[in-house]
């Protein structure tokens, strides 16, 4: 790698700011661009979004973009690969900390209601319509990790008689799922009209509450009342 790409940076440090205090870390100059890409991304969506207005926004160089990405396409491409890492880091850490399959679940569900909080309800629109690739690639992501991480916590919760012992379990994560594509459709829910983490709160809270057991709901109903979920 040429010596001088790790100096064509004038507004991103190595340090990214944006991890909580105690976790920030030394970052490569790739991530950092990827993290303030996501991050604009994310505030913006993508209407109207050009190469040189990125590079403007990143504070880097052409030379230092073309570095990282061959064009706009595969700078967005490698912004959303990038976000499925980050969540599946952060998925990591909120597991290691629940003491139970349907804290589990609620962990994840939570994590999606504040990540669509912070993200521009366009952008899924026009990942679908203007970025093929990168949006083939997240369904990609949900269908190889999601999936099977949902499909073995509803399997987990049932063994721990948290969840109904009845419950199809290949059914019920094909449906969870089906709703999230459902909510993503602008036509279904059109984020001019829907926001759409009162969307995805609304579809999914009162859904796994009739998948739980006694047991798992008094777990659910504790976890809804420390994380102010309503």
């Amino acid at each position: 790698m040429p010596f001088c790409y790790w100096y064509k940076v004038e507004k991103i440090k190595a340090i990214n700011t944006n991890v909580p205090s105690g976790k920030r870390k030394i970052m490569s100059l790739r991530e950092t661009v990827l993290q303030e890409a996501l991050n604009i991304v994310k505030r913006n969506g993508l209407e109207g979004i050009t190469e040189a207005g990125m590079i403007q926004k990143l504070g880097i160089s052409q030379a230092t973009f073309r570095e990282i990405f061959s064009d706009l396409e595969d700078m967005v491409t490698q912004v959303m690969a990038y976000d499925s890492e980050l969540q599946i880091q952060e998925h990591r850490r909120l597991l290691a900390n629940s003491a139970s399959a349907v804290e589990d679940l609620l962990f994840l569900l939570k994590e999606g209601i504040d990540n669509l909080k912070k993200t521009n309800p366009a952008l899924f629109t026009q990942l679908q319509q203007h970025y093929p690739k990168a949006w083939a690639n997240s369904l990609e992501h949900v269908n190889s990790y999601s999936y099977p991480k949902v499909h073995d916590i509803l399997n987990k919760g049932v063994l721990e008689g948290a969840f109904r012992h009845d419950i199809n379990i290949q059914l019920v994560t094909k449906i969870i799922f089906e709703q999230l594509y459902m909510m993503l459709n602008p036509v279904v829910f059109s984020p001019d009209r829907y926001n759409l983490a009162e969307v995805f709160r609304s579809i999914y809270l009162y859904y796994i509450r009739g998948l739980c057991t006694e047991k798992g709901a008094k777990i659910a109903e504790g976890f809804f009342s420390r994380n102010h979920i309503q």
